[in-house]
C-alpha cells in the first residue's frame, strides 16, 4: 500500500498537467498549447546560424519558417477576436535574427492565446468571416491548429537534418 501512495505521488503532477479534452473549446486549447510549445522550443533549439537554413533554395528558410509561423497567427486569430483588419506586422519579412523572431513568435502566440481563451462551448458556433467565407470560430481555430502542425513538420525536417533532435522527439523526463 506505501507503495501504491508513493507511486501516486510521484506521477500526481502529471495527472494534474494533463491536457483538458472533455469540451471542444478545451480540446482546441490542449492542442494549442502542445503545438505552441513544440514550436517554441524548436526555435530555441536551433543554433542562430542555422536560421538561415533551407534544404533548397526554393523553399523557405528555417527564420522564415518562425517569422511566417508569427505572421499566421494575427491572420488566424484576429477575426475570432473580432477585429475587422488583423494585425500585419510583417515578421518573416522584417526579422531575420534568432533573438529577434523567438520575441516575435512569443508576442504572436500570446496574441493567439487570447482567442482560444475567448472561445468557449457557447461562442465555438458563432460565425466570422474568414478567407472571404462565414465560418465558426472553432473551425477557424482548428484550422489555425492545423497550420501550425503542418509548419511543425517543416521545422523537424530543417532539425533533423542539422542534427538537432526535435521537442517532439526528446525523451520523457
Amino acid at each position: 500500500m506505501k507503495k501504491l501512495v508513493i507511486t501516486l505521488l510521484c506521477f500526481a503532477p502529471i495527472f494534474a498537467q494533463a491536457p483538458d479534452f472533455t469540451t471542444n473549446s478545451s480540446s482546441a486549447r490542449s492542442l494549442q498549447g502542445n503545438v505552441r510549445s513544440v514550436i517554441m522550443r524548436s526555435a530555441e533549439k536551433m543554433d542562430a546560424e542555422n536560421y538561415s537554413f533551407k534544404p533548397t533554395p526554393e523553399v523557405r528558410s528555417f527564420g522564415q519558417i518562425i517569422g511566417h509561423i508569427a505572421d499566421a497567427q494575427y491572420m488566424f486569430c484576429a477575426p475570432v477576436l473580432g477585429e475587422k483588419k488583423a494585425p500585419a506586422p510583417g515578421v518573416e519579412k522584417s526579422k531575420t535574427t534568432k533573438a529577434d523572431l523567438i520575441v516575435a513568435l512569443k508576442t504572436a502566440f500570446d496574441y493567439c492565446d487570447q482567442a482560444y481563451k475567448a472561445v468557449t462551448e457557447p461562442n465555438a458556433g458563432e460565425k466570422v468571416s474568414f478567407f472571404g467565407g462565414d465560418r465558426t470560430n472553432l473551425s477557424v481555430l482548428s484550422f489555425n491548429t492545423m497550420h501550425l502542425y503542418e509548419h511543425y513538420g517543416n521545422l523537424v525536417t530543417y532539425m533533423r537534418l542539422k542534427g538537432v533532435v526535435p521537442p517532439s522527439s526528446e525523451p520523457r523526463k
